[in-house]
């Protein structure tokens, strides 16, 4: 070929000529099916996008999360293309992809029902079949508000092109660059449209390389996420790399529904939601209760043990405070509305660090008391959306097991990491023990405030210690708190999903705003590092979180009920009673069941209660100082002595293992 029809480029690291015109899916010997996309210089593009001189190239795989999330987006186009077809009145709202599948919102006169999810779906498989190619094309902002004018949705987000799509909930997917582009579906036969929407792509070759997807539920869902806004009807599905991993996902979405804690909470009269409350505000059940207080009580001893000081702040405070701190200006829609009391503007508090600071600022500080470590049970109300308030992992008002601790630069490096392995070791405690660590940090987007420079030393810090954990290390770029970088804990559960828990965050900023100062050792007056410490997250988002690792059956030392007698015979539960007073005397919480039901009912009544131990009682173990020792996985043991039986019990409890 002569030199003017040849381009270099990169490619899996080396050189590579090729003719002018190739396209990324030549460059790389794709397939289209386990090679889906392209990253041309970073960016990712259709396999059909021709490649430049210079360009570095690399494969999207289908089974990675980028190519999931083009798997998944090019699904949401097929289901939107098949609504329209049967629903033809049914306007376009927003379609990306999201954690394990995607969605679609749509403007219709009447909501889906299971039988209209059939239809979508079953003409979603023939459109499949059919293999429809999609095909990218730039349009300018008249051209698809002339295109798409039947489509009102679709033209409000041209007007939130480029930057403004932030504002806009999944609105990225389809405006988030700066040049408007629409992608057709064609008949691959024809050429003929079949379908279009505005779109930045990129997708998949052809409709016929989605290897396995279902639709799973339809919902309401306002626009744009506002409730000012149009209610829409969103319909949910999901979509694999293969029939194998879709398999394996809808049995996970079977396991925890089983575990679903809103269900289990009902089950086991743990907690409820009051109507009458409001959407995110739940009530403790008594059995509840006791599970939260034992939290609260190991979180109280390991705290103290480990130099924390406990202080109470109020639920309300005048505005200005958050202004102080820096929250009104980029928290405020987090925040319930302000009211005024004689003549001031009042908030229920979302946060209680601005009030710890006022607790630093009361007297003079000297380093001999740093770090000063406050911690605080602290109530907090926060305006969910009521799209996304969930049980108790994702609530309105929250218990937050707070911590702020106030050192010296030159302590800054060992708290942290002194903190990692505090929190490490109380969620391990918990019966969680497979973790990685996520470092949130800074971009150039202006949500953030102070030094860059003093950002860039935060983040360093964090780093170090993230890094000598020896746990794995997930960089999330932007997800900082707008005053500092943070390192968040996350944990799998017993069914491998992951959940956000412990987070430290490192702040330089505002100790600053609060005018915090201490004594130095040399006289002068310096300013300390504040460290966030949210060990649970919340206690309610928490014991959500337990409730569906442990299925609802706590060990011992959580369980509400530890143990339960059952009387063979009424003449029997005398014997039992006291047995029981031995017990409580260890601090054990027991019951002894006298109902009338018989002996076989009572025992599934404590298994369905998921009690972890089971004391039975008849004349044998009468006459021989024994109980037959029950456990919550059925097995059973007879003419265990008493003494036994109480002291099994006590070393579970007391060593906190699962039974």
């Amino acid at each position: 070929m002569s030199a003017a029809l040849e381009i270099r480029i990169t490619l899996a690291g080396a050189e590579r000529v090729v003719a002018a015109g190739t396209t990324a899916g030549e460059a790389l010997d794709a397939d289209g099916r386990s090679v889906v996309a392209a990253r041309i210089n970073s960016e990712l593009r259709d396999l059909a996008a021709e490649v430049a001189e210079g360009d570095v190239v690399e494969p999207v795989a289908v089974d990675s999360a980028d190519g999931r999330a083009i798997l998944r987006h090019s699904t949401a186009h097929v289901m939107a293309q098949a609504v329209q077809e049967i629903f033809p009145e049914a306007r376009l709202g927003i379609g990306p992809p999201v954690e394990n599948g995607f969605y679609y919102d749509f403007d219709v006169k009447e909501p889906f029902t299971p039988e209209d999810l059939k239809r979508v779906e079953k003409r979603m498989r023939e459109i499949v079949k059919q293999g429809q190619t999609f095909r990218r094309r730039p349009v300018s902002d008249e051209d698809a508000r002339e295109e798409l004018a039947a489509e009102p949705y679709k033209l409000e987000l041209i007007g939130l092109k480029g930057g403004a799509a932030d504002a806009a909930d999944g609105a990225n997917v389809e405006v988030g660059g700066g040049q408007l582009t629409i992608y057709d579906n064609l008949d691959p036969k024809s050429g003929e449209l079949c379908w279009k929407d505005l779109c930045r792509g990129p997708h998949l070759p052809t409709t016929r390389v989605i290897p396995a997807f279902k639709l799973m539920r339809a919902g309401g869902a306002y626009w744009r996420g506002s409730e000012k806004n149009p209610q829409l009807q969103r319909i949910y599905g999901t979509a694999w790399e293969s029939r194998e991993k879709q398999d394996e996902y809808l049995q996970l979405l079977a396991e925890a529904e089983k575990r679903d804690h809103r269900k289990l909470g009902a089950e086991l009269d743990l907690f409820s939601f009051p109507p009458e409350l409001g959407s995110g505000l739940p009530v403790f059940h008594p059995k509840g209760g006791i599970i939260r207080k034992e939290m609260e009580d190991y979180m109280r001893r390991r705290q103290a043990e480990a130099g924390y000081e406990f202080v109470n702040t109020p639920h309300i405070t005048k505005s200005s405070l958050f202004e102080t701190s820096g929250h009104l200006p980029w928290y405020a829609d987090d925040m319930f509305p302000a009211f005024e009391l004689e003549g001031v503007e009042y908030r229920v508090k979302p946060m209680n660090c601005p009030m710890h600071n006022l607790i630093f600022r009361a007297r003079g500080r000297s380093y001999r008391e740093l770090p000063l470590r406050l911690c605080e049970f602290g109530s907090v109300y926060r305006y969910e959306k009521s799209g996304v308030v969930h049980g108790l992992t994702r609530v309105r008002g929250m218990t937050q097991d707070d911590a702020h601790i106030y050192t010296t630069r030159e302590q800054m490096a060992d708290e942290i990491k002194s903190l990692l392995r505090f929190v490490l070791s109380v969620l391990r405690d918990f019966g969680l023990s497979d973790f990685y660590l996520e470092l949130s940090t800074r971009d150039d987007s202006e949500k953030f405030i102070g030094d860059p420079a003093e950002w860039e030393e935060a983040t360093r810090a964090l780093h170090q210690v993230a890094s000598e954990s020896g746990l794995e290390l997930v960089d999330d770029p932007g997800g900082a708190a707008f005053y500092g970088p943070k390192i968040s804990v996350q944990a799998k559960d017993a069914i491998g999903r992951t959940w956000q828990l412990s987070t430290i965050q490192l702040d330089l900023n505002q100790p600053k705003r609060f005018g915090l100062e201490y004594q130095a050792a040399d006289g002068s007056r310096q300013t300390p590092v504040m460290i966030h410490r949210a060990l649970f997250g919340s206690i309610e988002r928490f014991l959500g979180v337990l409730t569906e690792h442990y299925a609802g059956a706590f060990p011992p030392w959580l369980a509400p009920v530890q143990v339960v007698g059952i009387p063979i015979a009424d003449a029997h539960a005398p014997y039992l009673q006291d047995v029981a007073k031995r017990l409580r005397e260890r601090g054990v919480r027991v019951e002894v069941d006298t109902a009338d039901d018989r002996m076989q009912k009572k025992i599934r009544n404590a298994q369905k209660a998921k009690v972890p131990f089971m004391l039975l009682a008849g004349d044998e173990d009468i006459a021989g100082g024994a109980v037959s020792f029950r456990y919550r996985n059925g097995e059973q043991k007879n003419g265990v002595p008493v003494d036994v039986a109480i002291a099994e019990i006590v070393d579970a409890i007391e060593r906190r293992i699962q039974v």
